[in-house]
């Protein structure tokens, strides 16, 4: 436990620290929230199309409301604790990998929908923008990256304990008899 827990502060610090450099800023994180004011504006124009998207601004042509999507609202943040995670449990590379794929693909389909749902709240009611801005959503993409992160687990868990257990009958000598022992 004690080496999760540093290789998950570890990580967490690379991680972190790398999409605050500029080069960070500059090839991933802008262009990452960019791309996801125009996938939002591009699903919300199937139902609504006064939506559109100027850089990381989702706005609307019919009334000018506008999100403007920032850091820690990209959802990246969000990922890189799940990734830090994932990276630092104990568990086999293809089980990483499988994990970090859904995985982000469920922190940033939640975060769409995050994004899309404070787009048309706002348009309603700015006390109720605010709230679930800063309150709702901050503590639901937190919680979907521990409850991916859990399910992960407890699937690698279970991988591992459904290995069919060694067949004795194959072992050459006279086999002695098994006991249960009761606690």
């Amino acid at each position: 436990m004690a080496r999760f827990l540093i290789l998950f502060l570890v990580i967490q610090a690379v991680l972190f620290g790398a999409q605050l450099t500029p080069w960070g800023q500059d090839y991933f994180v802008t262009p990452w929230t960019t791309g996801l004011a125009h996938f939002c504006a591009q699903l919300v124009a199937i139902f609504d199309p006064s939506a559109i998207a100027t850089g990381k601004i989702l706005r609307s042509a019919t009334n000018g409301f506008a999100v403007s999507i920032e850091a820690g609202c990209n959802g990246v943040e969000a990922t890189l604790v799940l990734i830090a995670a994932i990276l630092a449990f104990p568990s086999t590379w293809r089980q990483k990998l499988w994990g970090l794929g859904l995985g982000f693909v469920a922190v940033q389909g939640l975060n769409v929908v995050r994004i899309i749902s404070l787009f048309y709240l706002g348009q309603w009611s700015m006390t109720a923008f605010e709230w679930a801005h800063l309150y709702i959503w901050q503590a639901l993409i937190m919680l979907d990256v521990l409850i991916v992160w859990l399910i992960w687990v407890r699937r690698i868990n279970r991988d591992r304990g459904s290995a069919p257990p060694p067949d004795d009958s194959a072992m050459p000598g006279p086999q002695a008899p098994t006991a249960a022992l009761a606690a």
